[in-house]
């Protein structure tokens, strides 16, 4: 018998994991739980990731947890439970699937959004450079988006759906987003029985409110789809309706898509259908499908016969507002061992079709470098001033100043943009490369010139592309 790790969580977490615990088990679920407590009264204890070294232990043990959610205080010092655990677990994928329930809920929608989970600026990278600047560092790797693109596309074949969608912004974005497209159009080459097509994020989020019953399979970077998978929640019907899961190769995570809402706790008025459709996924993840369906048929035959929760209640449609110890009443005396409703999630992916097969392996070569300085924008005068007099190797040529991605030198701009940090890019000659041991003596030089340089980002080329933006 499989042994699973629970965290009852924080606000409306206790609560609702208590019903789908007690509908799962009345439906037959063969599971050992181990519980664990993580969220706010372990960030109280002083473990600022949330959950404590024995919390640690147990899921690694375990493999697999089914989490209500919890409560992350904000502002500094403390760290996002669900990002780390994201992270050290390996959860590379999140999946969230989004469909229609309620039968007034207009258009009809079955989508499943499949999210890269450990990159993008969810890898948490911030600085503050100057007094007037924050900078968040945007993570992509080639290896990490072949693997989430390569999954979609595995799950959508496992699962019999019909097309997967790719939605970046890769027409601001060239590098990172660009990266991304590029390596899902290849993937999709080697899936010929599945159609796929692509959106800019903007109009594709936009096209989910309006048009969601024309997608089947999503897939996306981290932030966007963080975003659009809210979206096309409450188009379903509402975010409390959403369960997520996140898969690695050797562990899964299992919660609700909402948050702990901890103003409506302890007041029998939370839904707890959408940890209850995590711990469907869990079930069927752990290879007990028939009991999955078994709670899926049980819970469908609950909304349509009009027994609803606060969040879902619509006066027009609905027969019977409930609490949650009341709708957890109704779903178990729906379970019907006989009557069932096809229930598909098959998350499971074997890790060896993940692997990348398309990682570059062009020649790196270093040819130049931005120096992000502490000067105000409205002064460059005084900055070309004190440039001509810094002694650099003549190998190494200042190639133009920028604002925020705004060319300000050599050519003009009509406006210019403040800032108190600026740009500076310095070249190798053409078809040469650099030492940074001459990076090194520039910086040196504008330290002793009493320019201050905040950052540095090596500028290379890989074969014939840059590995950088233009200005």
């Amino acid at each position: 018998m499989p042994k699973l790790t629970v965290a009852y969580g924080d606000g409306v977490g206790p609560e609702i994991m208590t019903s789908v615990l007690e509908i799962i088990f009345e439906a037959g679920a063969e599971i050992q739980i181990d519980t664990i407590e993580i969220g706010q009264k372990i960030y109280e204890k002083g473990w600022h990731s949330g959950i404590s070294d024995s919390g640690w232990e147990t899921l690694k043990r375990n493999k697999v947890l089914l989490k209500a959610p919890i409560t992350t205080p904000r502002g500094g010092g403390v760290r996002s439970l669900n990002v780390t655990l994201r992270k050290k677990l390996g959860l590379f994928a999140n999946i969230r699937p989004c469909k229609s329930h309620l039968e007034w809920q207009s258009p009809k929608m079955d989508i499943v959004i499949i999210r890269e989970n450990e990159e993008d600026l969810y890898s948490g990278t911030e600085y503050r450079q100057t007094l007037d600047t924050y900078n968040c560092t945007k993570v992509i790797t080639e290896s990490t988006s072949e693997r989430i693109c390569r999954y979609a596309f595995e799950y959508a074949r496992k699962n019999g759906r019909k097309k997967v969608t790719v939605m970046v912004k890769d027409n601001i974005m060239k590098l990172t987003d660009g990266i991304f497209h590029k390596l899902f159009k290849k993937v999709a080459l080697e899936y010929p029985d599945i159609e796929s097509e692509n959106y800019i994020i903007d109009i594709g989020a936009a096209r989910i409110a309006k048009n969601p019953e024309k997608f089947d399979v999503i897939v996306t970077l981290n932030l966007y789809g963080d975003i659009i998978s809210d979206i096309a929640a409450e188009i379903s019907g509402s975010v409390g309706l959403g369960g997520s899961i996140n898969i690695g190769e050797e562990y899964a995570m299992f919660e609700a898509v909402h948050g702990s809402a901890p103003d409506i706790a302890d007041q029998d008025i939370a839904n707890p259908s959408g940890l209850l459709n995590a711990a469907m996924y869990m079930l069927s993840y752990i290879g007990q499908k028939e009991i999955a369906q078994k709670v899926y048929s049980a819970w469908l035959k609950t909304l349509k016969s009009g027994v609803h929760t606060a969040d879902i209640f619509n006066p027009l449609h609905s027969k019977l507002k409930v609490g949650t110890k009341k709708f957890t009443e109704h779903i178990i005396h729906n379970i019907d061992r006989k009557s069932l409703v096809a229930f598909s999630c098959n998350s499971l992916v074997e890790g060896v079709l993940l692997k990348p097969r398309y990682q570059s392996k062009k020649e790196k070569v270093l040819i130049g470098v931005d120096l992000f300085i502490s000067w105000d924008s409205t002064n460059l005068a005084a900055l070309l001033a004190a440039l001509e007099k810094i002694k650099v190797d003549d190998v190494i040529i200042l190639g133009s100043i920028s604002v925020k991605g705004v060319l300000i030198w050599p050519e003009e701009t009509a406006v210019m943009p403040y800032s108190d940090t600026l740009c500076c890019r310095f070249l190798a000659e053409p078809n040469k490369s650099l030492a940074t041991t001459v990076i090194c003596g520039l910086i040196s030089e504008l330290e002793n010139s009493a320019i201050e340089v905040t950052k540095m980002e090596k500028l290379y080329s890989f074969g014939d592309e840059a590995g950088f933006s233009n200005i």
